[in-house]
């Protein structure tokens, strides 16, 4: 999501690397390693050891500089050196572009030294404000700034797949905002790219970040919560082309593949379950935005769970993703990153914000040399999910005649 950005072809990244660091005990399990890009320099100093001048470990002597510079971020689980910062560009000036930079700046040892934008002046604005040192309307200038890690992409949903490959083969680890891709021939290509690099790829499927389903997900692991059925209100009132916070936007939001991928990937990633039937209807398109502004979408579990969602672009009132866990043992409801129970009460949670959370998993994983907990790989059956009910929608609106039609389950 943000400002359309100018991008040059694509270049080969450099060489492989090879593994680094050792696996902690906050690590998501499944996680598997990727390739250490850093220059051997680094590799060294991160063990905090002197080497001979033929390569080998001197045993015993460890740089006490070092071991002084070092510290631990508690959320992220992974420890740094005193003035090795990680260097990242961020794309897109908008909303979004803003929430990262806040949540970046919390994390010690990580900096921001280029941000790319849509025109000359947003970007000279976000770079004032938030202190950047370089701006520019071209994204492949900032990406290859000196020392650039990392690359944050914030930009429009229809520019992820190509900016996310392009950064990737480069040779730079990316976080894309959701969704990764407005089709599955994007999302694959991507997965394939991140494989091919050896680089971090990570998709900023922020629900998983969020406490309150994070907590869903760990009652139902334990099987101290048993699900029946998922119900999802997603709204918003965006008949004018204006982002959440009410500035003009470039480009056109996706009802489906952007706010339904949410929830979408919240149902697949709390059942861990990929296999669903589905069904989706989708109401009339805006004559201007040219997209629906209603959607319906069911899915059933073959372990059992429902799940029901109901967005749209024409609501009037409160805004965002509103969810109703209904279960054997109780009804929970949850809105952001709060959780109340079928009394009204709290339910009492890490207050850890989600955007926060996941930006350190963002930085934690690259630092550790580990898959993230929302990889792109991981994402992919979320994606394979969007295509198999937009794929129904769109037969549903084919071969409407008049009468009543029966849309055929889609199961994988």
């Amino acid at each position: 999501m943000g400002a359309h950005l100018r991008q040059h072809p694509t270049d080969r990244g450099p060489a492989n690397g090879d593994l680094h660091g050792s696996r902690t005990d906050n690590q998501p399990s499944g996680c598997r390693r990727v390739r250490d890009v850093r220059p051997e320099a680094a590799r060294r100093r991160f063990f905090g050891c002197r080497r001979a001048d033929d390569g080998s470990r001197e045993s015993g002597q460890v740089d006490r500089r070092v071991v002084a510079g070092c510290w631990l971020l508690g959320a992220g689980g992974w420890g740094w050196l005193m003035g090795e910062t990680m260097k990242i560009c961020l794309a897109g000036t908008g909303a979004m572009g803003e929430i990262h930079v806040k949540a970046l700046q919390k994390i010690a040892g990580v900096d921001i030294v280029a941000v790319a934008s849509r025109t000359e002046e947003s970007g000279n604005k976000f770079a004032e404000q938030w202190k950047i040192p370089f701006h520019s309307t071209d994204l492949q200038r900032c990406i290859d700034r000196p020392g650039v890690e990392a690359v944050i992409l914030t930009t429009p949903s229809d520019q992820h797949a190509d900016q996310t490959v392009m950064a990737l083969a480069k040779g730079k680890h990316v976080q894309v905002e959701i969704p990764m891709s407005l089709n599955l021939r994007d999302a694959e290509r991507i997965v394939d790219a991140a494989k091919r690099s050896g680089r971090i790829c990570m998709v900023t499927h922020t629900r998983r970040f969020s406490s309150p389903h994070r907590e869903i997900r760990k009652r139902i692991r334990e099987g101290t919560f048993h699900l029946h059925h998922m119900v999802v209100e997603t709204y918003f009132f965006r008949r004018t082309n204006l982002n959440m916070h009410g500035q003009p936007r470039s480009w056109v939001d996706s009802l489906l593949w952007h706010h339904g991928c949410h929830s979408i990937d919240l149902a697949y990633w709390i059942l861990d379950e990929a296999n669903f039937e589905v069904w989706g209807q989708q109401g009339p398109e805006h004559p201007s935005l040219g997209i629906p502004m209603d959607l319906t979408v069911a899915m059933k579990s073959r372990k059992g769970p429902l799940f029901s969602m109901a967005m749209s672009f024409n609501n009037k009132g409160p805004f965002g993703g509103f969810y109703r866990y209904i279960g054997e043992e109780e009804t929970y409801k949850v809105y952001r990153d709060a959780m109340t129970d079928s009394e009204g009460k709290d339910v009492p949670l890490d207050g850890t914000p989600a955007f926060d959370r996941q930006d350190v998993e963002f930085a934690s994983a690259i630092r550790e040399g580990r898959e993230p907990e929302s990889s792109a790989q991981s994402c992919l059956p979320t994606m394979a999910l969007l295509d198999r009910i937009d794929r129904v929608m769109q037969e549903g609106r084919v071969g409407q005649t008049g009468q009543a039609r029966r849309v055929s389950q889609v199961v994988m």
